[in-house]
């Protein structure tokens, strides 16, 4: 992989330090959010309900349906490319992909960092123009999870706002939060004093931030200039909506979650969807705390649903702590699986890129990084 120089860079200390702490607060993250799930959790009371009561087709199902929205992206950012000038072949962009979830296990954020730089290495372009590209990949599922979003919450309107209700000191407060003129107000001063800062400050750091927001608008803008929208619109519908599939098939492992399902329609799976894709965006090493907070905290959503199903049916019902070990042996056997198969996928990934060498360019040539 190329590198800029090859001597020290000035602030090279800063670096190191700023190094550190991204490394550090996203295994923060995990490791607190975990021990917060687990520590009221009897491990081995959740290890014998994944014994028993896990049925492990469903979840092979799922992994092997995840390979699926990894082919389509890699087609989707090549669609992006081609109007950048830039035509990689679709291997490449698989081994990018994949490269990139793999890199993000140990250092979040340093796959999307990868995957612009063997791109750019391999097909001798501009590291900024794929790097454009890239975050405009990244945009556009922000713009979908926020769409995808929107819709859950009217249609799981009715349980969302029953389960905010049991707790009515925080539901008071956000409604008076929410309501008040004086938090729209702040909000809008906020917003012009930044906007003020951002247009006329010549200071570095403000600078710095304003070239990134000119690279994330000039990189999506490049979805305006395609020759196929329309085939890159159907394959982020492919993409999110394998994402979904995927959350469905894997409710089908557990029994008291294939009940759950019975007894509250398709939007549990949508709200957990929502839930645990918004979570990957938290820094954590590959979503692992996040994932599985957010998982349990939309399955407690739809309990009371499940409680009333089984008393009009005359079953018994179900005991919250038992509904929680539950959810939490779902949440792990999830990111479990998904790890290990990203790993897996790396490791073979990383082997593959070392024999890829016919379009690398010659020894003496090196993209402009610039």
């Amino acid at each position: 992989m190329p590198t800029t120089s090859d001597h020290p860079m000035p602030g090279g200390h800063r670096s190191y330090w700023g190094a550190i702490v991204k490394f550090i607060v996203p295994l923060a993250v995990s490791v607190g959010l975990c021990w917060i799930m687990f520590h009221n959790i009897d491990f081995k009371e959740m290890m014998e309900v994944i014994r028993h009561d896990c049925d492990f087709r469903w979840i092979g199902l799922m992994l092997a349906m995840s390979i699926v929205p990894m082919l389509l992206r890699a087609i989707r950012w090549g669609i992006q490319l081609r109007a950048l000038g830039v035509n990689p072949p679709v291997h490449a962009l698989v081994y990018s992909i994949v490269g990139c979830y793999s890199l993000n296990l140990v250092f979040p954020r340093l796959g999307e960092v990868w995957r612009t730089g063997y791109i750019s290495y391999r097909e001798d372009s501009r590291f900024s123009t794929i790097f454009g590209s890239m975050i405009s990949d990244r945009f556009a599922d922000l713009v979908t999870v926020g769409i995808v979003t929107l819709c859950t919450f009217i249609l799981a309107h009715d349980p969302i706002i029953a389960f905010i209700r049991t707790y009515p000191d925080a539901y008071e407060k956000a409604l008076q939060i929410i309501s008040s003129p004086w938090v729209w107000a702040s909000f809008l001063i906020a917003a012009t004093a930044f906007w003020a800062i951002l247009s006329r400050s010549k200071n570095s750091l403000v600078l710095k931030i304003k070239k990134f927001l000119q690279g994330l608008w000039g990189g999506f803008a490049t979805i305006g200039r395609m020759k196929e929208k329309g085939v890159w619109l159907g394959l982020t519908f492919g993409i999110w909506g394998c994402y979904y599939l995927q959350m469905v098939v894997a409710f089908n492992a557990f029994p008291l979650l294939r009940e759950t399902l019975d007894a509250s329609g398709m939007i549990v799976t949508l709200v957990c969807f929502v839930l645990t894709s918004i979570a990957m965006g938290i820094p954590s090493n590959g979503g692992i705390g996040p994932y599985q907070t957010t998982l349990l905290f939309g399955l407690n959503i739809f309990l009371p649903l499940l409680q009333a199903s089984r008393s009009a049916s005359g079953m018994p019902a179900v005991s919250p702590e038992q509904f929680h070990i539950t959810g939490a042996a779902f949440g792990n056997v999830l990111i479990a699986s998904q790890t290990a198969l990203q790993i897996v996928l790396g490791l073979v990934v990383f082997a593959l890129v070392t024999l890829d060498k016919k379009h690398d360019p010659a020894p003496n040539s090196r993209p402009n990084l610039n």
